[in-house]
C-alpha cells in the first residue's frame, strides 16, 4: 500500500513544480526572443545584401556603358593619330596596360586628346631655316627687279605713252619685291607643317628690302 505524502512535502513538490514552470516559461519567452531577433537580422541581412546586390548591377551598367564610351573613344582618337601622322599601316588601338585599373580612363583620354590636338597644331619656324627665308627675300626682291627692268627695257623699246607708264610700273614691281619672297616662304613653312610668325616675316622682307635697296642703287 502506498504511503500517504505529508501536506508538507505535497505543498514542496507543487512550488518546485510552480518555479520550474515559470523558469520554463521564461525561458521558452527568451528563445522567442532570441529566435524573433535572429529573424529580424536575417531579414535586415537579406535587405542589405539585396540593396548591395542592386548598386553593384547599376554599378557594372554604368562601367560597360563608360567601358563603350571609353573605346569609342580611343577608337577616334585612334584614327585621328593614323590620319595626321600618315600611318595608314598601323593596326587597331593598343590594349589597356595590366595593372592600369586604378588611373582614371576619362582623364588618360582628354590628356591624349589635348596632346593630340597640340600635336596638330603648326608650330613657327625654327631658327635654323633664317637661311633659307633670307634666300627667298633675296630671291623674291631679285625676280621683282627683274621684272621692272624688262618692263623699263619694253618702254624703251616702244616709246610713247608706254615710255612713261611702263618705268613707274617697273618702279611699283621693284619696290614690292620684298613681298614676293613671302610666297616662297609660305611654300617652305606649309611643308614644314608650320606657321609664317613675324620672325620668319621680319627676316624675309629685311633680306628683300636690303636687295632691293642694293640692287637700286647698282642699278643707278
Amino acid at each position: 500500500m502506498n504511503e500517504p505524502v505529508a501536506s508538507q512535502t505535497y505543498a514542496a513538490q507543487l512550488r518546485r513544480l510552480a518555479d520550474i514552470t515559470a523558469r520554463v516559461r521564461e525561458q521558452r519567452a527568451e528563445a522567442h526572443t532570441w529566435y524573433e531577433r535572429q529573424c529580424a537580422a536575417a531579414e535586415r541581412a537579406v535587405a542589405e545584401a539585396t540593396e548591395q546586390v542592386r548598386h553593384a548591377e547599376e554599378e557594372l551598367v554604368e562601367a560597360r556603358e563608360q567601358q563603350e564610351r571609353v573605346d569609342a573613344e580611343v577608337a577616334h582618337l585612334w584614327q585621328q593619330v593614323r590620319t595626321r601622322l600618315g600611318a595608314r599601316r598601323l593596326g587597331g588601338p593598343p590594349a589597356p596596360v595590366n595593372g592600369g585599373g586604378g588611373t582614371d580612363a576619362v582623364l588618360l583620354l582628354t590628356r591624349a586628346r589635348d596632346l593630340l590636338d597640340r600635336a596638330g597644331q603648326p608650330g613657327e619656324l625654327p631658327g635654323s631655316v633664317n637661311p633659307l627665308l633670307a634666300l627667298c627675300g633675296v630671291a623674291g626682291a631679285v625676280v621683282a627687279y627683274a621684272l621692272g627692268a624688262g618692263a623699263r627695257a619694253l618702254g624703251v623699246g616702244y616709246g610713247g605713252d608706254l615710255a612713261v607708264g611702263l618705268p613707274v610700273l617697273a618702279l611699283v614691281v621693284t619696290l614690292l619685291g620684298p613681298l614676293v619672297g613671302l610666297v616662297p616662304a609660305r611654300v617652305l613653312a606649309d611643308r614644314r607643317h608650320a606657321v609664317l610668325g613675324p620672325r620668319p616675316i621680319t627676316v624675309v622682307l629685311g633680306a628683300g628690302l636690303l636687295t632691293t635697296a642694293l640692287l637700286l642703287t647698282l642699278g643707278r
